[in-house]
């Protein structure tokens, strides 16, 4: 166990370590949200995305709750990650989503929102939202790795939740986003490395020894689960494609990965990025997946609660020493995510809302500061909600997640995806979708609850049922979203010529005179 314990001081010292080195690269906002006028490679992006789209959500609450749910079935999860969430979305994002926000110089997703359709009220109003539904995603993270270091080394989990947002906050603060990417860089061959580990120990398991006669010959725990007991709208195979679908589909209209597109360097830089994010993707996801569903084999981990599947079976299974490599896995997971989130939530309410409504006249250095400061705020009040949740158990791991990601894809997915794609969306389309997306998800959330436990059920019940459908209702607002956003642009007026001349094609060296710009 010390030689855990030497593991984890190494990797912390090399996190503050990155915040010296970086501590002079974030002078100015656009330094500290884009790393500079020349952005960042394909490799480092590609790794700044991955790290930030897994989490020790996925690891510990995704994997285990899952993985034991849906057996070898919930591998697809990871493989639609890869294919959907990663592939597809930088070849249809990423190249649009760079040269659109580079015209319209906007540095944050509501400001695009703003230089994009004309409204800033609109800006202020997705700034909000943004800020808002990340806090419960973060506080989910919080509480992922917590669960972890209790299980593990028996280290309550305020303490490890401090101790993460207090390196976060640190190489954040210092650093801004160059310094996220170069940890992110080093956290994502740490992921890769231990993932690949993780997957071989189990497998040499006394339990399992390459034997997955277990999960093979049953129906409920095989690739698939459309036997009869999985049907229904509450059923199995609803609640995996759901899965699949929000955590593939999401990450198209979340602010914190798409910030990755806005700050890559080139078009070169966005092919490499495609490849290299696809693999990663393709190797956490299904290890973490693939590693859940092995949780049939260790019946005592069944039996203690979802989110402590995984620390459960880490501590039966991996020998002193690796259990610092694993432990340092769902660390660099943790702390990936949680300064991207971080970063996203605090650069809406900097740049949009105090420069773009209480301050119009601030300083570029007076914004970075009170960016910077933002970061901390966002930091302790997530934190705080997950001490609070880990207290009081006020959703698992999984759903908090589930909800963060499903308001914010369902209010912009419309109005983002088919903003940097179509001409023709307009301002009317883009409030249908946020206003409308918000009123449907708080509807289907007491919808499903009260559904699934009958109409006289307690208030409290249905709510906590019904978020824990957060899922598919999350699918649904995404679908709404995309529709809706179509459908009243088709019938109310379009955008400015200004709005509609970045949809221009420009030369390469017309391109670069506008970036140098």
């Amino acid at each position: 166990m010390v030689w855990d314990y030497i593991i984890l001081a190494i990797y912390a010292l090399s996190m503050i370590g990155i915040a010296i080195y970086t501590r002079n690269r974030s002078k100015s906002v656009n330094d500290f949200l884009l790393a500079g006028k020349k952005g960042l490679n394909g490799w480092m992006t590609a790794f700044a995305y991955g790290t930030t789209y897994f989490s020790a959500v996925i690891f510990i609450g995704y994997a285990g709750k899952f993985g034991a749910q849906y057996g070898l079935a919930a591998v697809w999860i990871g493989i639609g990650n890869a294919i959907l969430g990663s592939l597809i979305a930088w070849l249809v994002l990423a190249k649009r989503t760079k040269t659109m926000t580079t015209r319209l110089a906007a540095k944050t997703m509501p400001e695009f929102f703003e230089k994009r359709y004309g409204s800033r009220r609109l800006k202020i109003v997705s700034a909000v939202i943004i800020f808002l539904f990340l806090i419960p995603y973060s506080a989910s993270v919080y509480n992922g790795l917590s669960s972890l270091f209790m299980v593990v080394f028996d280290i309550p989990g305020w303490v490890i939740m401090l101790a993460l947002a207090a390196l976060t906050a640190l190489y954040l603060f210092f650093g801004g986003y160059f310094a996220t990417a170069l940890s992110d860089f080093i956290q994502g061959i740490i992921m890769l490395i231990g993932v690949v580990a993780m997957v071989i120990c189990f497998m040499n398991h006394g339990n399992v020894d390459w034997d997955l006669s277990k999960l093979t010959s049953s129906s409920e725990l095989g690739w698939f689960t459309f036997s009869s007991a999985n049907t229904g709208l509450y059923g199995n195979t609803v609640s995996l494609i759901s899965l699949i679908l929000l955590t593939s589909f999401g990450v198209w209209a979340l602010p914190q990965t798409i910030h990755k597109y806005y700050a890559v360097r080139d078009n070169k830089a966005i092919m490499q990025g495609t490849v290299v994010s696809t693999l990663f993707a393709l190797i956490i996801g299904f290890g973490a997946y693939f590693t859940g569903a092995l949780s049939a084999y260790f019946p005592n981990a069944l039996v203690q609660g979802s989110d402590n599947i995984i620390p459960l079976m880490i501590k039966a299974v991996i020998p002193s020493g690796l259990i610092g490599v694993l432990a340092v896995l769902i660390l660099s997971a943790s702390m990936s995510t949680l300064s991207s989130v971080s970063l996203a939530s605090a650069s809406v309410v900097a740049v949009d809302i105090y420069k773009g409504k209480i301050n119009p006249n601030a300083s570029d250095k007076k914004v970075n500061w009170v960016l910077k400061s933002l970061c901390l705020v966002f930091v302790a009040i997530s934190v705080v909600l997950a001490i609070l949740n880990e207290k009081y158990k006020i959703s698992a791991i999984a759903y908090l997640m589930g909800l963060s990601w499903g308001v914010l894809a369902g209010c912009f997915m419309g109005p983002y995806v088919l903003g940097v794609l179509w001409k023709k969306v307009s301002r009317p389309a883009v409030w249908s979708s946020i206003i409308s997306s918000l009123v449907l998800t708080v509807t289907l959330i007491f919808i499903f609850g009260y559904d699934k436990n009958g109409w006289d059920c307690a208030f409290g019940k249905a709510l906590q049922d019904g978020i824990n459908c957060s899922p598919m209702i999350g699918v649904i607002c995404m679908a709404f979203s995309l529709i809706i956003t179509t459908v009243v642009s088709l019938f109310t007026k379009a955008p400015t010529q200004e709005t509609q001349a970045a949809f221009e094609d420009k030369t390469d060296k017309e391109e670069k005179a506008v970036e140098e710009k």
